[in-house]
């Protein structure tokens, strides 16, 4: 009988209080999107497994909880929104015109094993940019990245900023083996496993290429070719735009940040905050996704996990949204007529009011005031 009363393995239960505040903090979030012009979209909870296992997810398929219809087809629960928002572009909105800003704020799902800041259910607002190939774009999600975050009532945070392509031009004449064992080891910051293979030096450094702007300075030295130049070059200008953000305080450089080598084609971030050991948002360019749905677009986005931006709040002692209502209406016995309408008034002008289920005495009424958490009572008679 104890399951009965246990959530599932890696979900959570929001209580009242934490629930106004993630509440809060999404009404936050969401404003500063609609604010860039980026629309609501709402999917589906569920989608068929090879939608979500297009464009390279088949990686992703132990991870998705999986269930059958009617018509005995497989389907998963969304893992990410990214994938979902892809066929929703390319079908029902691809006669609208370009750029598509898009949002979203929903649940997602993975299996997992339960580690801080890994549930297998979880929360995310995000946003997509569809149809825009420019440095200006990039920014752009960069700095709503960080804007949201700081909406969201957090002052110290850092965002790592990198460009799969610096490293992708440095491997470029290598085997499929090596680059694949080397982008293993940069992924997995495994600094002995890089040192241990057989590969030009200037690769062993990628992982120390980390810090200020002076980084892409330091980094121009290494770039013997074109593609990591340009990379470079795409930093610099993204770096001069989020300066103009007035976010670029917010922003460090780490070209051995690759996220998904497979996925992301460009400029790729993660956001972190001290106190927490993971990742509070991150995102990048992902120009060739939308091909594999039927219509090539470029792409750009981020998603931001909303437990991950509570632990962060918590850590910096961000004050939790008050719950307290404004007044707790109690009444005597024939008093009930009033008291419906005198609550009916005051939450008409905007306020919170709690009604007494039952006529009460003054005194317990009094009592209720304090335990309902409300700051003022009103007492019929």
């Amino acid at each position: 009988m104890t399951g009965l009363l246990e959530t599932p393995y890696g979900t959570r239960d929001f209580l009242p209080n934490e629930a106004a505040t993630k509440r809060a903090v999404e009404q936050k979030i969401f404003g500063l999107f609609a604010s860039f012009g980026y629309e609501e979209v709402v999917t589906p909870t569920m989608e068929y497994l090879e939608t979500l296992t297009t464009s390279g997810g088949r990686i992703i398929e132990p991870h998705l909880f999986k269930m059958f219809d009617g018509l005995n087809r497989t389907l998963a629960l969304r893992h990410e929104m990214t994938t979902p928002i892809a066929r929703l572009a390319v079908s029902r909105l691809k006669d609208s015109p370009l750029p598509l800003k898009l949002s979203y704020l929903t649940n997602v799902f993975r299996f997992r094993t339960n580690q801080p800041g890994r549930q297998c259910e979880f929360y995310q607002a995000g946003v997509e940019l569809l149809g825009v190939e420019s440095t200006f774009a990039d920014a752009e999600i960069i700095a709503l990245a960080a804007q949201a975050l700081n909406v969201a009532g957090l002052e110290d945070f850092k965002i790592c900023l990198g460009q799969v392509e610096f490293a992708g031009g440095l491997m470029e004449n290598l085997s499929a083996d090596i680059q694949a064992q080397i982008k293993s080891a940069i992924e997995r910051h495994d600094i002995v496993a890089l040192n241990n293979l057989d590969i030009d030096d200037t690769l062993k450094k990628i992982p120390t290429l980390q810090g200020g702007a002076e980084i892409l300075t330091a980094a121009q030295s290494l770039a013997d070719n074109a593609r990591s130049r340009k990379a470079l070059e795409n930093l610099t200008e993204i770096y001069r735009l989020l300066e103009i953000y007035g976010v670029a305080d917010k922003i460090t450089f780490d070209l051995g940040l690759i996220r998904d080598f497979e996925y992301y084609t460009g400029m790729v971030f993660e956001a972190y905050a001290p106190g927490v050991g993971y990742s509070l948002a991150g995102g990048g360019r992902y120009d060739n996704m939308l091909k594999d749905f039927g219509a090539a677009r470029a792409a750009t986005g981020f998603a931001l996990g909303i437990e991950r931006v509570l632990d962060a709040r918590k850590f910096q002692g961000v004050e939790e949204n008050s719950r307290r209502k404004d007044f707790y209406l109690s009444y005597a016995a024939g008093f009930e007529e009033a008291a419906i309408k005198e609550a009916a008034k005051l939450r008409a002008a905007g306020k919170v009011v709690e009604v007494s289920g039952a006529p009460q005495s003054k005194s317990d009424a009094e009592k209720f005031c304090v335990v309902k958490d409300c700051m003022e009572l009103i007492y019929l008679a």
